[in-house]
């Protein structure tokens, strides 16, 4: 049904007529068509109009919630590809646009379209006068104010320029983190202006302008809109520097008309630039990733370009590029620093090129901008579907009664399937405190925010789910047929513990068979993922990885199941096997041993058999068990299984009986 226009009620259908059908029925066609938030009353209104009943009618209530839960999802992932899809488009406007006065307009428009306010405008820097000023505006009213000028630092516009960071205002003129002036608040009062969002034009590390987008309301900037105008100064930034590249060009042309063989030779540097232009916008336009930038760079430079991490890449030539935001030199080589904001996010590395033409080098900065924009992009698609995955392990965790087919078709959407075996795993940073709340990391939770991430990442690569929770992280990850849960507890250890730099300690669930069916399991394991974790950390094991199985006799008091054959057999399985294969007494011989106080002599006498017998006896015990069968620890364990297996022995004869 199309938004914009209201459906019928329909009359009040027979009690009968939809009873029997799921209450999910009516909101799934809602979905489908797309309708519109208060459509989704409209079968609880025929229901109750209806004379259903009230378990009918709570049914109903619950599937509308998930309806609109679900709803409002799909709304924000339109949301997020229609504003992808806006600034690619911005980005192939302006790669068709040659003339300054063209671009500003073109950005400025963009500006207010992608963040749908009713003003938007730009400022340049006069490095001539020391200020910033009006450039372009796009929804402005006012003569006064489309003529402001705005020293370093005054207003909030100022503060962007001078400190080359966002800034966001809800309420203009009752924000003081910034130096109000007479002439800057009549001009904004004139143009009746309350919310502002300015984001600065980077080149290279210089601001040579602000781009804004404001309301005449108070209103919210949510930082995914603040990180969208950012994204798209970026790429403005780029196009103004190309205008005024190609302005400077033309310029340059007409002076040297008489130089043709120095025209024809800067002609050429010229055209590659802008064919790089082209090209990387190309490239962004449909999805091309680093490796496809570093390529076309290479092609059109006739040169070696890698991408490096930021810890591969020369130190001294990356921090020379982040602060003079140009390429720099380094030996044979040049490297440009990829970079958001005061984040390195790696290097371009030019090789075999100790001689590179200024356009050139631009040129490698301008790839290293197109770089940086991709792996925000990326990092911004990868943080949803992170995210999309916490909120359901959330719903495994919390609410037992989900709905098995929703969580279904929810866990198929990220590539995980709930009706596979699963292990939980508790992980946390040693050290790190303890959260009083769950949900994304805070903020100022900087350890917390790297688990989440590194979690993240390593469950997506496992098709598993991972979520923040009580200072740490929970990890629900596929277990393979005949996997080892303890395994898989120390494998994550160790990788998150290289991801982050630092010991992480995980603790691991007995198996769960099928989480979709029973979600109420999920919880029940993770109880028992966090106590092995905290027992590790108690044993002064920090940094491991364990499950309950790891433990011994400790492991009964962790597990959920109690598992007290499988300790017995993980701990005189080989001895009582033995007696089984070759008809010997060496379990009867053990219990004598420690029931004599661990005495030859005494266990001699007890058994009625010479003491060289107990001592070959103890002697296939200790190659059986181990050499280190007589410590303390590992006696303890021994005994308690001994009295363990001769408990279930006469539990077996008394039910033969």
């Amino acid at each position: 049904m199309p938004h914009d226009q209201p459906a019928s009620v329909p009359g009040p259908a027979p009690a009968d007529a939809s009873d029997h059908d799921p209450a999910e029925a009516p909101f799934l066609g809602l979905l489908a068509t797309g309708a519109a938030a208060e459509e989704y009353e409209r079968p609880v209104l025929r229901a109750r109009a209806g004379g259903a009943a009230a378990a009918r009618l709570a049914a109903l209530e619950r599937a509308k919630l998930l309806a609109l839960r679900v709803r409002t999802e799909l709304e924000d992932r339109r949301r997020r590809e229609a504003e992808l899809s806006a600034l690619y488009a911005t980005a192939h406007d302006l790669a068709g646009l040659r003339d300054l006065d063209a671009v500003l307009r073109a950005i400025v428009r963009r500006a207010r379209s992608l963040l749908g306010t009713e003003v938007a405008y730009l400022t340049l820097n006069d490095p001539a006068a020391g200020d910033t000023y009006m450039r372009v505006t796009d929804g402005s009213v006012s003569a006064r104010f489309q003529q402001l000028r705005l020293a370093m630092g005054e207003g909030l516009g100022g503060l962007v320029a001078q400190t080359a960071r966002p800034y966001v205002t809800d309420s203009y003129f009752h924000d003081e983190r910034f130096r109000h002036t007479r002439t800057i608040d009549s001009g904004v009062r004139d143009e009746g202006l309350v919310a502002i969002l300015g984001v600065p034009l980077l080149l290279g590390s210089g601001v040579i302008g602000v781009l804004f987008a404001a309301d005449r309301r108070e209103r919210v900037f949510e930082p995914g809109q603040v990180a969208l105008l950012a994204a798209h100064a970026a790429h403005a930034a780029v196009a103004i520097d190309t205008a005024n590249l190609l302005a400077e060009t033309r310029k340059t042309l007409t002076e040297l008309e008489a130089a043709n063989e120095i025209i024809r030779d800067r002609s050429s540097v010229i055209e590659r630039a802008s064919d790089v232009h082209d090209r990387l916008t190309e490239l962004v336009l449909r999805g091309g990733g680093v490796q496809d930038v570093a390529d076309a760079v290479a092609e059109v430079l006739d040169g070696d370009v890698e991408f490096t991490e930021p810890g591969r890449a020369p130190a001294a030539a990356l921090d020379r590029s982040r602060a003079d935001g140009h390429a720099v030199r380094d030996g044979a080589d040049w490297v440009a620093a990829v970079r958001a904001g005061g984040e390195v996010l790696g290097a371009l590395v030019l090789r075999g090129h100790p001689a590179l033409d200024p356009v050139d080098q631009r040129t490698l900065e301008r790839a290293a901008m197109v770089t940086s924009l991709l792996l925000l992009a990326r990092r911004t698609a990868g943080e949803a579907e992170q995210r999309v995955r916490g909120e359901l392990l959330d719903d495994l965790l919390d609410a037992a009664a989900r709905d098995p087919r929703l969580l279904r078709e929810r866990a198929a959407r990220v590539g995980a399937d709930l009706d596979a075996p699963h292990v939980v795993l508790a992980a946390r940073m040693s050290g790190a405190p303890i959260s009083d709340g769950d949900g994304p990391p805070r903020p100022d939770g900087t350890d917390r925010r790297r688990l989440w991430s590194a979690a993240s990442h390593l469950a997506a690569t496992r098709h598993g789910l991972a979520a923040v929770r009580d200072g740490g992280a929970v990890l629900l990850l596929p277990l393979e047929p005949g996997g080892d849960p303890a395994h898989t507890a120390r494998e994550i250890a160790a990788r998150l513990g290289t991801a982050l730099h630092v010991p992480v300690t995980v603790g691991a669930s007995a198996p769960v068979p099928a989480p979709a069916a029973r979600p109420a399991a999920v919880a029940d394991a993770y109880a028992e993922a966090r106590r092995c974790r905290e027992a590790l950390c108690a044993l002064g094991r920090a940094g491991q990885g364990a499950a309950a199985a790891d433990f011994g006799f400790l492991g009964l008091l962790l597990a959920d199941t109690r598992d007290v054959d499988g300790f017995v057999h993980r701990t005189l399985g080989a001895v009582a096997d033995y007696d089984a294969r070759r008809g010997t007494e060496l379990l009867r011989t053990l219990g004598a041993y420690f029931a004599c106080g661990m005495s030859p002599a005494r266990t001699k006498d007890e058994l009625h058999v010479h003491v060289n017998t107990v001592a070959q006896r103890l002697e296939r015990v200790g190659r059986l068990l181990g050499p280190d069968w007589q410590t303390p620890a590992r006696a303890l364990e021994i005994q308690l299984a001994l009295r363990l297996h001769q408990l279930s022995a006469a539990v077996t004869r008394e039910t033969e009986e």
